[in-house]
């Protein structure tokens, strides 16, 4: 019996304490939005921006002069990244295809 009232104190504690009944709070604001960078080829690289809208760079890419010798995908993927610079995003993380940029959300 002194288990199951354990149990189930530690159970309610961990549903108040938990992310999501914050989440419900009308103070909880989003922080950061996400865009990801998808490399498939300079022709189709294309960013996903945090409202789902996919926009395919490969024409822009296609404008700029790369040097001879230099990798295809860490000389592109390079200034896709600069451009979202601009636009106020920062390096979030990185996996084999995918570069992951955030920004605060005011």
């Amino acid at each position: 019996m002194k288990n199951l009232l354990s149990f189930i104190f530690v159970a309610l504690l961990c549903l108040h304490l938990s992310p999501t009944s914050k989440a419900t709070d009308s103070n909880h604001q989003q922080s950061f939005e996400y865009a990801t960078i998808r490399w498939s080829g300079r022709d189709n690289t294309h960013v996903i921006r945090p409202n789902g809208q996919v926009e395919f760079v490969g024409p822009q890419l296609a404008k700029v002069k790369r040097i001879d010798r230099v990798d295809d995908r860490a000389f592109y993927m390079n200034i896709v990244m600069n451009a979202l610079a601009k636009e106020g995003y920062e390096f979030a993380g990185i996996s084999n295809d995918e570069i992951v940029m955030k920004r605060a959300v005011h």
